[in-house]
């Protein structure tokens, strides 16, 4: 057994703790070994048994411990022969979905949410100029092909190719923290019914990302953030003004995504 379980273990001495407090301390010890580098991904933790006796407490608190740190997806936990407990691999589009969550609980507004979608593609568009490989660039290159290839047709469809334009260039930056924080904004900002969507504003986002597309393959990294920016400016107005949280914005929108 890893000697900073044995560590965690005296540390949890405490009879007349209950079984939620020792589970909680036992699940935040794991968390903090995992946070200072002591636990990796990959990293097996034991059985309930071990774990048990490692910490020194019950295998009902151990049990929870583990029940609570896989909720998290911090561990995965597996039955059987060679079963166990160990630190997940991780899983981004977990933790996409998570924040998308509570962006939607604390009552974050449109405006609010497009800022922050904003400051994030703005240096993904900047990192992807820096970053971009020639896959990158093919895969920019046949989404920029599918979207013209339903102007004035399936309006959903091409709301999701813009969509998947916006993605590949965060992840054409190779930046997994910005890549999360997109998923997860696009959740809960990017519309799967584009409602006034019309044939010219469509035309005008396809111009934008092909412009877009030629700064990223110029590798100007400040061309690039600079009119990501007003794209998403305009977004963020259009979006703003849907929403009916500042009508005044709706002229800024007239042309934009």
């Amino acid at each position: 057994m890893s000697d900073w379980i044995r560590e965690a273990g005296l540390e949890l001495e405490a009879p007349v703790a209950s079984v939620a407090t020792l589970s909680g301390r036992m699940a935040a010890m794991v968390r903090d070994a995992l946070y200072e580098g002591r636990l990796k991904p990959g990293d097996t933790l034991g059985t309930e048994k071990d774990l048990a006796a490692a910490f020194g407490v019950s295998r009902m608190a151990a049990r929870d411990a583990m029940k609570r740190l896989e909720a998290g997806g911090i561990v995965e936990i597996k039955v059987g022969a060679g079963g166990g407990a160990r630190i997940a691999r991780g899983n981004p589009q977990m933790l996409a979905d998570a924040l998308a969550v509570q962006l939607k609980l604390v009552g974050a507004s449109v405006a609010e949410i497009m800022d922050a979608q904003r400051a994030v593609e703005t240096m993904t568009a900047e990192l992807a100029a820096v970053h971009a490989t020639e896959a990158d660039y093919a895969k920019l290159e046949a989404l920029l092909a599918e979207a013209e290839a339903k102007l004035g047709g399936d309006v959903d469809a091409y709301t999701r190719v813009s969509q998947a334009f916006h993605l590949a260039v965060a992840e054409a930056a190779h930046n997994t923290v910005l890549k999360v924080q997109l998923i997860s904004l696009q959740h809960v900002a990017w519309p799967a019914r584009n409602r006034t969507l019309t044939p010219e504003v469509a035309a005008h986002i396809l111009k934008l990302h092909r412009e877009i597309y030629v700064l990223l393959r110029a590798r100007d990294a400040t061309g690039a953030r600079e009119l990501m920016s007003r794209h998403l400016k305009q977004i963020r107005a259009r979006r703003v003004a849907e929403a009916g949280e500042t009508p005044g914005e709706a002229m800024d929108a007239a042309i934009c995504c």
